[in-house]
C-alpha cells in the first residue's frame, strides 16, 4: 500500500501509466471486450486488470493519477450503443459523473461507433480490463500534461 495511492492502482497499471506521454491513450474495458486480443496490438502489449469492480470505479482509481489532456476534444470517449448512438446506458453515466469529478468540471465523453472503437483501442498505449459486466462499459482516455509550479 502506497499514501495517497489508490489500492486499485496495482504495480502493472501504475507502470504503464506513469510510462505513457502526453497524447498517448488508455482503453478501460467491461469483461465483454476483447481485452487480451486488443491488448496484445497495443504500444504496452500486454493486458492489465482492475477485477471485481465497475468500470466507474476503475475509472475513478485510473483519473486519480492520470491528467486529461486538454488539446483535444475527445479525450474521454465511450464506445456507442449498437444502433443507438445517442443512448447513455447507466454504467456510461456513472463514468460521466466520475470524470466530471476528477476534472471538478463537466468534461465531454465522445461516443463512438463501437467498430471504431475497437481500432482506436489497437492503437492505443495499453488495454485495462474490469470486471465491469454491463454492456458499454468500454471507454478511451488521453493523458494530458501536468503544468509546471508557478513561479
Amino acid at each position: 500500500m502506497l499514501k495517497g495511492i489508490d489500492p486499485l492502482l496495482n504495480a502493472d497499471v501504475l507502470y504503464a501509466v506513469r510510462a505513457m506521454g502526453h497524447g498517448d491513450r488508455l482503453v478501460i474495458c467491461d469483461s465483454n471486450f476483447p481485452a487480451d486480443a486488443i491488448a496484445r496490438r497495443t504500444v504496452f502489449g500486454e493486458l492489465l486488470r482492475i477485477d471485481n469492480v465497475s468500470a466507474a470505479r476503475a475509472v475513478q482509481a485510473v483519473l486519480s493519477v492520470l491528467p486529461l489532456d486538454t488539446f483535444v476534444d475527445d479525450a474521454a470517449v465511450r464506445m456507442e450503443v449498437v444502433g443507438e448512438p445517442e443512448v447513455v446506458p447507466p454504467v456510461q453515466q456513472e463514468v460521466q459523473a466520475v470524470i466530471n469529478r476528477a476534472e471538478g468540471r463537466s468534461w465531454p465523453l465522445v461516443g463512438v461507433e463501437r467498430h471504431a472503437f475497437y481500432e482506436k483501442a489497437k492503437t492505443a498505449y495499453c488495454v485495462i480490463a474490469t470486471g465491469e459486466r454491463r454492456f458499454y462499459g468500454c471507454f478511451l482516455f488521453s493523458k494530458g500534461v501536468i503544468a509546471p509550479d508557478a513561479q
